[in-house]
């Protein structure tokens, strides 16, 4: 019943910009810390960013700082990635993720995750 389903991806030049969105259905929707993940193929995942229950804390990886911007709208249930200034290296399957916590201490120590997307594909060229 669940859903979560990005959308937003594509083929971009580098130097381009890209937004992402993210929607869910059937949860409360800001119950829940949102997170952005990408993973390349052959390499591990990557947490990108991460924002908190109303969007009053937002936290980056920082392979893009700078040029990534995190944002979320409670009333849409629709999580955003604003990519900037895109590389190459940036080329990957972008994910969705729902997390589950009762205290915010940013991205890296969060573990419960019971609601993903099934990714959208971000593709850079040179």
């Amino acid at each position: 019943q669940v859903q979560v389903v990005e959308s937003g991806g594509g083929l971009v030049q580098a130097g381009g910009s890209l937004t992402l969105s993210c929607t869910a259905s059937g949860l409360t929707f800001d119950d829940y810390v949102m997170h952005w993940f990408r993973q390349a193929p052959g390499k591990e995942r990557e947490g990108v960013a991460c924002i908190n229950w109303r969007g009053s804390n937002k936290y980056y990886g920082d392979s893009v700082k700078g040029r990534f911007t995190i944002s979320r709208d409670n009333a849409k249930n629709t999580l955003y990635l604003q990519m900037n200034s895109l590389k190459p290296e940036d080329t990957a399957m972008y994910y969705c993720a729902a997390e589950e916590t009762e205290v915010f201490l940013g991205c890296t120590s969060a573990y419960n995750f019971p609601y993903w997307g099934q990714g959208t594909q971000v593709t850079v060229s040179s």
